[in-house]
């Protein structure tokens, strides 16, 4: 992928990120609401705790989904991969987004599943772009030819 095209992706990944840290932050406050008006406890729970663990989870993931947000739109600024700790963090995201897209398609359907292929896709693309990038320049500046792709 050109350098053209890596920007645009890391961006378009970040505002994706930050669109699903507040969907999830929105829905897991409104699933502390309904668990905190209910009169029933789950074996033996109280209604309260399990609404604001619900609240404080929500807020826990959409802070995470957000840093990742926040890690592609650096990358895309600064035009370099992330380091060490923000490459674990963005593979981390790529493997929970995965992993609920194998959940969404039986609970939600195949539309959520392809959204969350997508943000899958552009995480990842972003990371294997800049990472040939980086060792393409690498290789340049150690005296070796670049190579085509």
């Amino acid at each position: 992928m050109g350098a053209v095209a890596r920007r645009p992706v890391a961006w378009v990944g970040a505002v994706a990120l930050w669109a699903e840290a507040v969907g999830v932050a929105l829905l897991n406050w409104f699933l502390g609401l309904v668990v905190d008006e209910q009169d029933m406890s789950l074996a033996g729970l109280d209604p309260h705790a399990m609404s604001v663990s619900a609240w404080i989870m929500g807020g826990v993931f959409a802070l995470y989904l957000a840093l990742c947000g926040l890690l592609l739109a650096r990358t895309a600024v600064r035009d370099r991969a992330p380091g060490g700790l923000g490459r674990l963090l963005l593979i981390s995201a790529a493997v929970v987004h995965g992993l609920l897209g194998a959940f969404a398609v039986g609970l939600l359907g195949w539309a959520a599943f392809a959204g969350l292929m997508v943000v899958l896709g552009l995480i990842v693309l972003t990371l294997v772009a800049y990472e040939r990038h980086e060792q393409r320049h690498e290789r340049y500046e150690e005296g070796g030819a670049p190579q085509a792709a």
